[in-house]
């Protein structure tokens, strides 16, 4: 990666935000291969991906203000891994999943102190229905467990503000089963396209 920054006449003019549309399609290839279950190409999408936070820090490594190259980015990640680990790493005892999350989100909370909402750190380029979801199970912490979108049925939807509402009401009913609302869209999707291409295919 270093030798491709100081010798690609195109890689050398590269930005952190002139990478932003690679990162997002490269993850979007990592996830359909994930759900295709294609190994092949699932191995080929990680190295893409792979690239990406290798060439940003190549980016980050020549910032004359605050430089970091890949070696911080393993050391950081590493040191947060063995925080959020304390029954890996320390003496914490986690025999379950919901135990584990436990110890995940106490030690989450602790890193993220300056935080003043439940809703810092949701990023604002998620997907909608994958930012409703992870906004929809951040709002009871601040509105109480009691609060949730008003149910609307499909056929009674007169407005695009009462489809916000209905969407709103779906995603909240997949988060409270634990299903992913994105997942089941595209996975649908993906069902469409395929009779599109077969009826398209005669």
């Amino acid at each position: 990666m270093r030798q491709v920054r100081e010798r690609c006449v195109w890689s050398q003019r590269i930005t952190h935000r002139d990478l932003v549309p690679y990162l997002i399609e490269e993850s979007h290839e990592v996830i359909d291969a994930v759900e295709s279950g294609d190994r092949a190409e699932l191995r080929e999408e990680l190295g893409d991906l792979l690239w990406q936070v290798l060439f940003h820090s190549a980016v980050a490594a020549q910032d004359a203000d605050d430089p970091f190259d890949i070696d911080d980015v393993a050391r950081g990640l590493t040191e947060k891994m063995v925080r959020r680990h304390p029954h890996v790493f320390g003496d914490a005892v986690a025999t379950t999943p919901e135990q584990v999350l436990v110890h995940w989100n106490a030690a989450k909370a602790a890193e993220k102190r300056e935080r003043r909402s439940v809703l810092d750190g949701v990023p604002a380029g998620m997907p909608a229905l994958a930012r409703a979801q992870k906004v929809l199970g951040r709002a009871p912490h601040a509105l109480g467990d009691t609060w949730g979108p008003e149910p609307v049925e499909g056929s009674t939807v007169a407005s695009e503000s009462e489809l916000g509402d209905a969407l709103l009401a779906l995603v909240d009913r997949a988060r409270q089963n634990g299903w992913d609302a994105e997942r089941a869209l595209r996975e649908r999707l993906r069902l469409l396209e395929d009779q599109v291409r077969a009826a398209e295919a005669g």
